[in-house]
């Protein structure tokens, strides 16, 4: 099993959206290691910036989640970048974004995922 996980963007955003301990689930999946590129930070930050309501207040949720995540200094387009370092690092993906989920699963990268707004599954 895969220990390490990257969390993009609205993975992130679970526990402010649907009031999920993302890291006690994924803890239960078997994941201890999660990892966040400063793309998805970036992403945050400027939905803290331009948003409103519930997504304003899930992004401050998820920034301040970030002090149980490594984050690596990866610059450009989210998605490409959480493609490239999953294939890299060999791991999993909690995400989602279904067109990320697609291209994932096509490269064979295991995909952590929302189920019934309850819980996480792979």
């Amino acid at each position: 099993m895969k220990s390490k996980v990257i969390i993009d963007t609205n993975g992130l955003m679970i526990p402010g959206q649907f009031g999920i301990d993302i890291f006690s689930e994924l803890e239960q999946l078997g994941f201890y290691s999660y990892i966040v590129p400063s793309a998805s930070v970036k992403e945050l930050e400027r939905i803290i910036a331009t948003g409103r309501g519930k997504n304003r207040s899930a992004a401050k949720i998820a920034i301040s989640l970030l002090e149980r995540c490594t984050i690596i200094d990866k610059n450009g387009y989210a998605d490409n970048i959480i493609i490239e370092m999953a294939i890299n690092m060999d791991a999993a993906v909690l995400t989602n974004d279904a067109e990320l989920k697609k291209r994932l699963c096509s490269k064979g990268v295991t995909n952590v995922y929302l189920r019934d707004r309850t819980r996480l599954s792979i």
